[in-house]
């Protein structure tokens, strides 16, 4: 389970940096069911949300 979690959570860190991308489009495209949901384990798994996430990517 650890490995299915970390593989939709690195999908959704990319996606998350596509133009136009919410957080709910990208919940449901790796399947989650809320974009709580998605919320929640990114920053439970990768220790940011997933807009500090889209944030440090663009500035870096």
């Amino acid at each position: 389970m650890t490995y299915l979690t970390g593989w939709r959570l690195d999908l959704a860190a990319d996606l998350l940096l596509e133009d136009g991308a919410t957080v709910a489009s990208v919940a449901r495209a790796v399947g989650y069911g809320t974009p709580f949901a998605l919320s929640a384990a990114f920053k439970r798994v990768r220790g940011v949300s997933p807009a500090e996430h889209r944030e440090r990517a663009r500035a870096a």
